[in-house]
């Protein structure tokens, strides 16, 4: 298959039959997405959609290490420290999202290895989401004093339980099965099936060809056995349910700490070193999430709470210490997650 690049060659685009591809194509960067990468995205799902010659799409990632390991938050924190401004990135990126979530072909993600942030905004919303024993999915905002976005809190509204509380709050790592059990995929497949299906050499992969010209998606003959941490009558769904239902932040962290399973206690230690914004109005993101309509209603909220959150100074200090400098040690705003002001929270959903 001939790939070609339109405004940049971080991503790249080809098609061969019926079979369209999108290839993010920043390997070293475990092919975090740029300004260009998805307004490039946006404008060829536009173009296909309309193409009857384009049976399904395919998006991948190239190297070895992952899809996408999210959205390029360096690049919208130089645009702070410099414009004083977030810049378009978000806007074009959920815009991106909102494409793939209503994309009216077979869309499918090859979710091998670390599919994080941005890289569930590439691949969660389309039709078939495929993980492997080497995935590593999460949504790890509060991390860097930021909030699950790309529409990921309809995803994470969604989920069995307490598991999208759980996620969204914590910025846990999952692995393919337990993104499966979370709603994040719809099956597992071996990694070297998927390695077949993501060849560019000229090798037509036969589902991907039947998918294409209307063959049924039923996941089972594609189907990985592997067994979920996350299944609902398992120690750790258990205190996960326990510990994360209700929409007070503090009152969760006291459960956790207090819980006698050990990954519980873990769970509340984890979330005292988060930035302590960030737990709080990701958990009030998602309880509101829960209540929307659908993942336009979702994006909308991501836009005003992200260009919002992004102009606060935990932003730019979590980006600094993870990303940066990578010293590991952010000064939050806040000391403690009691101490994070309600009235600020609510500034960031307001009209």
């Amino acid at each position: 298959m001939e790939l070609t690049s339109r405004s940049t060659d971080d991503v790249l685009f080809g098609t061969d039959g019926p079979v369209a591809r999108i290839v993010l194509n920043r390997p070293r960067a475990i092919n975090a997405l740029t300004l260009g990468m998805v307004t490039d995205i946006h404008a060829a799902l536009e173009e296909w959609a309309l193409d009857e010659r384009v049976g399904v799409v395919v998006v991948q990632g190239a190297g070895a290490r992952g899809l996408c390991s999210g959205g390029d938050v360096r690049a919208v924190r130089r645009s702070v420290l410099e414009d004083g401004d977030p810049g378009p990135f978000f806007a074009t990126e959920y815009g991106m999202n909102a494409a793939i979530a209503d994309f009216p072909k077979p869309y499918v993600a090859l979710m091998d290895g670390i599919v994080m942030g941005g890289g569930v905004g590439v691949s969660g919303h389309g039709s078939i989401r495929l993980t492997t024993e080497n995935t590593r999915l999460a949504m790890p905002e509060t991390i860097i004093g930021f909030t699950p976005d790309v529409g990921a809190q309809w995803l994470l509204a969604g989920a069995p339980g307490q598991i999208g509380a759980w996620m969204a709050m914590t910025g846990v790592t999952i692995d393919g099965a337990d993104a499966v059990a979370a709603g994040f995929a719809d099956a597992m497949v071996a990694a070297d099936r998927m390695t077949e299906m993501a060849a560019l050499d000229g090798r037509r992969d036969p589902w991907l060809y039947a998918l294409a010209e209307g063959a049924p998606f039923t996941g089972v003959e594609l189907s990985f056995p592997a067994l979920s941490a996350l299944h609902e009558d398992g120690p750790t769904r258990r205190w996960i349910d326990e510990c994360f239902t209700g929409a007070d932040a503090t009152t969760i962290v006291g459960r956790l700490l207090d819980h006698e399973h050990p990954a519980a206690r873990r769970a509340g230690a984890d979330l005292r070193l988060r930035c302590p914004l960030s737990v709080v109005t990701s958990l009030a993101a998602l309880r509101r999430a829960q209540a929307m309509s659908g993942v336009h209603e979702v994006l909308a909220q991501d836009l005003r709470v992200a260009e919002r959150m992004a102009m606060l100074p935990d932003f730019a200090e979590g980006v600094r210490a993870q990303l940066v400098d990578k010293d590991q040690a952010p000064r939050w705003s806040d000391a403690s997650i009691e101490d994070v002001d309600p009235q600020e929270v609510a500034e960031l959903f307001a009209d």
